[in-house]
């Protein structure tokens, strides 16, 4: 049993990790030190680009939980993360170089882990797993696009609007309904009068955006318009825009209000809502300050913030199934953010579900059966969600976990018990997933 791994980021060195503790023999090819993407600065796997956190490490938070189904089925990454960890509250952030250097070592120093290094520009035979990240070298992008299709599998995104908790939108100040009541109501319709706006757009004018890094691509800002760019174009131009009145009658007064801002539904079950429009380039905690001003969502839960930036991403609900696998070609799997995880966590998950099922796959065991109530699961069935209409990248959350059957009192109880409702199944698999 011979499986190939293309790149050694978070996801491929978990992924080669799971499938050499089961028995098969592992290439993991590594384009660095040869050639490195200019978001990358050493020599070593798991290199983390950006902030050293992991986020938070609370069972109260979905990413937390995550962390803790990886501990106990034997994740790599948890393993030198929690061993290379510093004080940072309530997060698990780690030593940067301490971390990539643990993860190298181990993975190097396996008996069932050929590392081979140079850029990968053709697709294997055999066995494949994909892990190359969102920022793929142009040779191997290009083969991709030829394997999936140019025009529809393989995506440049420039800018992704921000998506709030359903439950969090606050339904006293908004609506469902549609535009001149076309169609079902399918939209969360928040309104603002004169003086809401008035107050929104100065913030919004003056919000602080994110710094460019040399790495992204400046094209973008010509071929997508930042909500705060279109606002700055004058005090009206987002009244003719995403915050367009015209046809939305608010049923309260019968009439339309001076703004509106929509909400969209991102997922089958209407646990998640997208601001319609509202692509962004302020920094996180800006979105979160100039937003909340929009009065139905003065307390939402941001699931994910909008985002500009280059970024190479598959379109997993058309291609993949829930174990990451290609549907046309179940030889070739991907794992990481090309698949449209987003987050160290994330990108690491998947690369942990892969190798396993992989191993098993080629060992002729049953798949094993991640629930959606485990984020896990839940991660591979959103990326796997035909439903999902404009797919995003997404960080792990618990609108994409079914609800409890039962009412509990504050998010944090609740989430809580979310937590603990997963675990209980993890623990159930773990056997299973060990073996």
């Amino acid at each position: 049993m011979h499986v190939t791994v293309i790149g050694a980021g978070l996801a491929g060195s978990e992924c080669a990790w799971q499938l050499a503790q089961r028995g098969v023999q592992v290439t993991l090819c590594e384009m660095k030190p040869e050639k490195k993407t200019p978001a990358h600065e050493t020599e070593y796997f798991a290199e983390l680009c950006c902030s050293n956190s992991l986020r938070s490490d609370q069972l109260e938070n979905a990413v937390g939980l995550l962390k803790e189904e990886m501990r106990r089925l034997g994740s790599l990454i948890l393993s030198c993360a929690d061993a290379t960890r510093v004080e940072a509250g309530g997060a698990l952030a780690v030593d940067r170089h301490g971390f990539a250097r643990m993860v190298t070592e181990r993975v190097r120093s396996h008996p069932n882990i050929t590392v081979q290094e140079g850029e990968v520009t053709e697709i294997p035979q055999g066995e494949v797993v994909i892990a190359s990240g969102p920022l793929t070298s142009d040779a191997l992008a290009e083969r991709l696009g030829e394997l999936l299709g140019e025009d529809t599998a393989l995506h440049f995104y420039d800018a992704a609007a921000p998506l709030v908790s359903a439950e969090s939108v606050d339904m006293n100040y908004a609506w469902m309904g549609s535009r001149y009541d076309k169609g079902t109501a399918d939209y969360v319709n928040c309104p603002m009068n004169q003086e809401e706006y008035d107050a929104f757009w100065q913030a919004l004018t003056t919000a602080e955006e994110a710094p460019v890094h040399g790495f992204e691509d400046g094209k973008v800002f010509e071929g997508c318009m930042p909500v705060e760019v279109m606002a700055r174009r004058g005090h009206d131009t987002l009244l003719y825009g995403p915050l367009k009145s015209r046809g939305l009658d608010d049923p309260r007064t019968g009439r339309w209000p001076y703004a509106v801002v929509q909400l969209r539904r991102d997922n089958a079950d209407g646990t998640v809502y997208n601001l319609v429009g509202f692509q962004t380039h302020l920094r996180f905690p800006e979105q979160r300050r100039v937003f909340s001003m929009i009065p139905a969502l003065h307390d939402a839960e941001f699931l994910r913030y909008g985002v500009m930036h280059r970024n190479t991403f598959l379109n997993s609900p058309r291609l993949l199934d829930r174990y990451y696998r290609l549907k046309k070609e179940p030889r070739i799997s991907f794992a990481g953010q090309m698949t449209g995880v987003e987050g160290y966590v994330e990108s690491a998950a998947s690369g942990f579900l892969v190798g396993v099922e992989t191993a098993r796959r080629l060992q002729g065991k049953s798949p094993v059966d991640f629930p959606q109530e485990t984020a896990i699961g839940a991660l591979g069935l959103y990326v796997s969600n035909e439903s999902v209409t404009v797919f995003q990248p997404m960080n792990i959350n618990f609108g994409i976990m079914p609800p409890l059957d039962h009412r509990v009192k504050g998010k944090r109880n609740k989430n809580a018990e979310l937590s603990q409702r997963s675990l209980a199944i993890i623990d159930g698999l773990r056997e299973e997933v060990l073996a």
